[in-house]
């Protein structure tokens, strides 16, 4: 018998029929996990260095374009093929989606594919040690062993998605909870003398304790009107980001102003009295709402008890007239 039989049968003996299966997937997976870290680790090709360094001295706008794209990992650029989508719309809807979540970060498309990668690679390796605690999946049928093994792959692969979706709606309700506010502060400012401008930079200031999530918005366009950039585009950005119709409606309000030359304080009074009414309404349409959400709690809580009380007397009864008659 030779030395590979012999593997093999003490695999199946000890773990089961699929026993060397699950030894080649447990040894693939420790392979992947110790080639990441090799790879992340790699030293810089010499040729790309001086190919770098020769059109940084030749083209002094690279070292501008440099400075640009500053703060990007750059263990993370040589897996761009790989954590970043190829198409160009996917690429930008992924990185709109993270900006509604609240990562700004440039690498953020890379950093939640990783995550999904990382993620789905250890719950496979979950999945493969419950197989082993079971035995090995000897009393598991091959529906239930692929079940086992691949499932808690597929839920950490969709546990970034997962999370990143309930951090849009979140911050889309913090954002529209703390709107009417935002345009309470920023009429005051505007009728004491303030600019537009001036009024959104104090605004972002005073908006940080109560909503952080419309205050990093708000900093984000004051900065962008600093370095120029068109207030109109400024402003449409932000209404992207926020993903907010009360903030869409706020800016397509504040663009027909500046067209039209009207007052922009005039505007901002009846703008925020219609937020203020329009959260009046969101409550009394939450509050409407309560008494249907309970009415099911509460049947299954009130009625079950109620009819023990009135019910079980009478049952009591019938049942001792039973007894007695036999």
């Amino acid at each position: 018998m030779s030395l590979f039989d012999r593997i093999n049968d003490f695999l199946t003996g000890q773990l089961g029929e699929f026993g060397p299966l699950i030894v080649v997937g447990v040894l693939g997976m420790f392979m992947i996990l110790l080639a990441v870290p090799l790879l992340l680790n790699q030293p810089e090709d010499p040729l790309k260095k001086l190919k770098r360094d020769t059109e940084k001295a030749a083209a002094p706008p690279a070292k501008k374009k440099q400075l640009r794209q500053r703060g990007r990992n750059e263990k993370l650029d040589r897996f761009a093929t790989f954590l970043e989508p190829q198409d160009a719309e996917e690429l930008s809807a992924m990185q709109l989606k993270l900006r509604q979540a609240g990562y700004q970060s440039k690498d953020a498309v890379r950093y939640f594919h990783f995550a999904q990668f990382a993620l789905g690679i250890l719950g496979l390796l979950l999945g493969f040690l419950y197989v082993l605690s079971l035995g090995g999946g000897e009393t598991l049928t091959t529906q239930k062993l692929v079940m086992f093994v691949i499932g808690p792959g597929g839920a950490g692969y969709l546990l970034p998605k997962y999370w990143i979706t309930r951090r849009v709606e979140e911050r889309k309700e913090q954002i529209t909870g703390g709107f009417p506010d935002a345009l309470d502060m920023m009429l005051v400012c505007v009728e004491a003398g303030q600019s537009l401008d001036q009024s959104i930079v104090r605004v972002a200031k005073e908006l940080h304790a109560s909503c952080p999530s419309l205050a990093d918005e708000f900093e984000i366009v004051a900065y962008e009107m600093k370095a120029g950039k068109d207030k109109d585009r400024v402003l449409r950005d932000m209404a992207t980001r926020c993903g907010v119709q009360d903030v869409s409606s706020f800016v397509t309000v504040m663009i027909q102003s500046a067209a039209f030359g009207t007052s922009i304080a005039e505007a901002l009074r009846v703008y925020a009295s219609e937020m203020r009414d329009k959260r009046v309404m969101r409550a009394e349409e939450a509050a409407n709402k309560l008494p249907t959400k309970m009415t099911l709690a509460t049947m299954m809580l009130t009625v079950p008890p109620l009819l023990i009380i009135l019910v079980g007397p009478s049952v009591n009864g019938i049942m001792d007239l039973g007894n007695m008659s036999n």
